[in-house]
């Protein structure tokens, strides 16, 4: 760690004690504003976007990212492919600015009105242009509690769960940023009495309260990433709701898994926080049992202790309301071993793909990451605290997610992931 990780650094910009983004922090997003519209990169900074376009303008990165502009991009992709030296000279870079004992930004009130951006003035875009994304299934608790559900308890995990990071291929054309509404799909399935199946909506609609991580350098095809050597393939992270149909998905998961039960919309959060700020929050990978093979055992397994939540909100309520609070570290499989095992084959990864967790589940009730296991299966449907009951999500809902690891006075915070349920297009339901 180093003085950027420091809870005593403060900054000259005004940052509540509450916020997601003290100086400790410095996500990385790409954004535009009125006067300036095309998209380029910033960091927050307290309710405010430090422009790092302006800030490589004037040739402050130079020594760090070369004659490259990188910042002045609609996407994070070139400044991932420069890999972590650069990364944390850059980080470096940012917290001296903005620190309050710095007079260069501080004391240069041109400067200051071209490069800070209130965020309420800002439009937020994807972070990365994403060429793949993998979304994974890394909780124990949830594949468990699923696997309960659909086969009953003595065969919860399938044979080959404990011994890799099962995962499916996912689609980067439907990845949306926060605030995006998702529209309810239409498909396929079988109701349990049916001879047949049945086209139309889908009545067990879901969300899954994920964490995703941006690649930054990939790795050449035929070339694996050691587990050991995964972090400096690793950006950053941010909240992903990877929305589900439930009733197409058990339609049609059988023998391939996953298809149109999640390829039509999976919300990102617009924040990158990095693993370089997350480092004070590394803790030891939990125990697994049995012990992996050896291409999947780190020197030092390491997770993340984060906070994560969702809250609902409804048409009829005013506030949203939590509907759960997990951690993080949860996870059974972690990032390393997920990079690792994606890649033991030779695939290729890209600077900006995005590999996410699956859904985030905690071994108690509370803790659970989604509908389907909030309701269990819709057999127990939530109540919420003005009286209304949801097994599933229904039109006009709001979901929320959010997540936080909390220091010395301080948190470093992902912002939000939300969106809105639309209705089905019915015209598609004949």
């Amino acid at each position: 760690m180093n003085a950027t990780h420091d809870p005593r650094r403060r900054s000259f910009v005004a940052v509540p004690p509450d916020s997601h983004f003290p100086i400790q922090n410095l996500p990385f997003g790409v954004f535009s504003s009125a006067g300036r519209e095309p998209a380029r990169i910033g960091v927050a900074i307290g309710d405010q976007v430090l422009d790092l376009a302006v800030i490589e303008e004037r040739g402050f990165f130079h020594e760090a990212t070369g004659n490259a502009p990188v910042f002045n991009q609609p996407a994070l992709n070139d400044f991932l492919a420069l890999g972590p030296s650069a990364w944390m000279r850059v980080r470096g870079i940012i917290s001296h600015l903005l620190n309050a004992e710095t007079p260069t930004l501080r004391d240069d009130a041109s400067l200051r009105a071209a490069a800070l951006v209130p965020q309420a003035d800002t439009r937020m875009y994807l972070p990365s242009q994403v060429g793949d994304y993998t979304d994974f299934y890394s909780s124990r608790d949830h594949a468990t509690n699923v696997g309960t559900m659909l086969r009953g308890a003595d065969n919860a995990l399938m044979p080959n769960w404990l011994h890799l990071p099962v995962a499916y291929h996912g689609r980067a054309s439907s990845l949306v940023v926060s605030g995006t509404p998702v529209r309810r799909p239409c498909g396929q399935t079988k109701p349990p009495n049916a001879d047949a199946p049945v086209f139309g909506p889908s009545k067990s609609f879901d969300f899954e309260l994920e964490v995703g991580v941006l690649v930054g350098p990939g790795n050449a095809m035929g070339e694996p990433v050691p587990v050991d050597r995964a972090a400096g393939h690793l950006f950053g992270l941010v909240l992903v709701n990877d929305w589900s149909a439930r009733d197409i998905q058990a339609w049609e998961y059988q023998p391939l898994g996953p298809f149109l039960a999640k390829n039509f919309c999976t919300s990102l959060s617009p924040w990158v926080v990095t693993l370089e700020a997350l480092e004070p929050f590394r803790r030891p990978a939990p125990p697994q049992d049995p012990v992996p093979l050896p291409y999947l055992r780190g020197a030092e397994d390491w997770t993340l202790d984060i906070t994560l939540e969702a809250h609902l909100q409804t048409p009829g309520s005013a506030m949203p309301s939590r509907i759960t609070a997990t951690n993080f570290h949860h996870l059974y499989w972690t990032l390393a071993q997920q990079l690792a095992h994606h890649t033991v084959n030779g695939c290729p990864l890209r600077p900006g793909d995005l590999l996410a967790s699956g859904t985030v589940s905690g071994p108690t009730p509370e803790s659970r990451g989604c509908m389907l296991e909030l309701t269990w299966r819709g057999a127990q449907p939530l109540t919420l605290p003005g009286g209304e009951t949801r097994a599933s999500l229904q039109d006009g809902d709001r979901l929320i997610l959010t997540g936080w690891a909390e220091g010395d006075g301080y948190r470093i915070g992902f912002g939000e992931v939300s969106g809105e349920v639309l209705p089905a297009r019915l015209a598609d339901a004949h």
